[in-house]
């Protein structure tokens, strides 16, 4: 879609929100349609990916700690001296002297062993990165969430709206009615003016209910990318839902995005920490410098130019910087703390996200049983309160307080199953099970590893670098700690799918 027509869509968002469902497109709508055309546009995603993919060049650049270095240096220098008369002598005579030099030389440095430096800053870039792809994760689900919420508001609006113009076609016929017998002299002036209130007051929530679409089909085509058509039914999220709430604890343990960021992010500080201390220790570097054509360039002499060559093994020891090492030691030291105490807020807020969303789920799915009996007694009350006035055991007041009462719990079902698709949908994704790999497993998956992959091996790798990198680590004193991932959860099939179209019944036979 092109910027100019996503535009024009997203303006015509807000300003006819409301237009009626017969100008969307002959087919409907899926949730899964939504989910994924946001996974492939939504810029807050889009965005996550590029700072994950800048996320991963640190660890090329912690690496580049065990690889040489290669410098050209070119030199090129003119002097000119004046000595008046007044400050000549014998041996410095009065004059204008000039020279020139000249100096290519080339410097090769490769460190040996850096007494842990690189081999903990490698560890704690691997860290970050898988914190990186954890928070990526995370927004993933987060992203989706909102899709979903946004999907389901504007379903619930929809009907909501439909729900108010049908209750303003039955009050205006409710009002043509009142006054014919008003005409006739069956009922009184009140009769009439009750209903004109309750068809004034239904076309003011018509208009709210036409404002609220316009807001909701804003705010989904501020997540998807277009505007929503005829939106259909929900499918089930039950394939992904545990079955009681201790057992989505126990899954949200493992695999939530939440918690896991923090456990790398715990181990990327650990790492620190013993990169901190190996400041205390020495380093091995080899060193090599060429100089070549060092001599005058003008006139140009080849036999007057110098060539060296230096080759030296360079052990530094850090003996004193005023304390420095020492505060940064203690520096990491207490950020590692933080990390650690920090693992268990997490841990708590996941767990606080898991009941606060199972309880809503309960309590829709609840509700939902509750409206539905409402609906099928408020159609039975309000059936039997137009056959009762009918025969003049009911006044126009008593049907309109009837049909309040059934718009009310159709809008309140409504509102209910929005409520329990939304609940479930919070669970999923404090569990960290909210991921498009579970909703649409045929779309192509986004793979933050695989640009990982790519950088292991690029511009600037040397055949000798592994090697380096065992002795770096396995002396290290105190020994550098590894970086490890942790187990990812399987994708649960089969994904989104449409409900099960109603079977068909036969008419019987006559």
């Amino acid at each position: 879609m092109s910027n100019n027509l996503r535009g024009h869509l997203l303006a015509a968002v807000f300003s006819a929100g409301f237009v009626a469902a017969a100008a969307a497109p002959a087919c409907s709508e899926t949730l899964s349609d939504a989910v994924a055309l946001a996974y492939e546009t939504n810029p807050t995603l889009q965005a996550q990916r590029a700072t994950q993919r800048a996320l991963d060049e640190n660890y090329v650049q912690a690496r580049s700690g065990w690889r040489p270095t290669l410098n050209l240096q070119l030199v090129a220098t003119y002097d000119q001296t004046r000595v008046p008369r007044a400050a000549s002598s014998f041996f410095v005579p009065a004059g204008i002297r000039e020279s020139n030099t000249g100096s290519v030389a080339l410097t090769f440095n490769q460190p040996i062993w850096t007494g842990g430096r690189t081999s903990a800053a490698v560890t704690a870039a691997q860290g970050d990165v898988l914190q990186g792809r954890e928070n990526l994760r995370r927004l993933e689900g987060q992203v989706m969430q909102a899709v979903i919420q946004a999907y389901e508001d504007v379903r619930r609006d929809q009907e909501a709206l439909a729900i108010r113009q049908e209750d303003l076609g039955v009050l205006q016929k409710q009002l043509e009615e009142s006054r014919a017998r008003f005409d006739v002299g069956e009922i009184t002036r009140t009769d009439v003016a009750q209903s004109e209130a309750r068809l004034a007051a239904a076309q003011a929530l018509l208009q709210s209910s036409q404002a609220q679409l316009a807001i909701s089909r804003s705010n989904y085509a501020a997540l998807v990318g277009q505007n929503p058509g005829q939106l259909a039914p929900e499918p089930s999220l039950a394939y992904l839902l545990p079955g009681n709430v201790d057992d989505a604890f126990a899954v949200a343990e493992k695999y939530s995005p939440q918690l896991r960021a923090q456990l790398f992010a715990e181990q990327a500080s650990r790492a620190r920490v013993a990169g901190a201390r190996a400041e205390r220790m020495p380093r091995l570097d080899l060193q090599a410098s060429g100089r070549f054509l060092n001599g005058p360039v003008d006139p140009f002499t080849q036999s007057l130019f110098t060539r060296d060559v230096t080759v030296s093994g360079v052990v530094t020891v850090p003996l004193f910087n005023g304390g420095l090492t020492s505060s940064r030691i203690r520096q990491s030291i207490e950020r590692n703390n933080a990390d650690k105490i920090t693992i268990e807020t997490q841990r708590r807020a996941v767990l606080q996200a898991i009941t606060q969303g199972w309880n809503q789920l309960v309590a829709a799915r609840a509700n939902i049983g509750s409206n539905t009996e409402q609906v099928r007694a408020a159609e039975i009350s309000l059936e039997g309160t137009r056959q009762e006035q009918q025969v003049g055991l009911r006044t126009t007041l008593d049907i309109l307080n009837a049909d309040v009462e059934l718009r009310n719990a159709q809008l309140s079902l409504v509102v209910a199953r929005h409520d329990e698709y939304v609940g479930a949908a919070s669970v999923l994704v404090a569990m960290g099970r909210l991921e498009a790999r579970d909703l649409i497993p045929t779309v192509p998956q986004y793979s933050a590893g695989a640009n990982f992959r790519r950088l292991r091996i690029t511009l600037g790798w040397v055949p000798w670098e592994e090697a380096i990198a065992i002795v770096d680590r396995a002396i290290a004193v105190p020994p550098i700690p590894l970086s490890h991932d942790l187990p990812v959860e399987k994708a649960i099939p089969p994904g989104l799918q449409p409900p099960p179209a109603p079977a068909y019944v036969s008419p019987p036979r006559r």
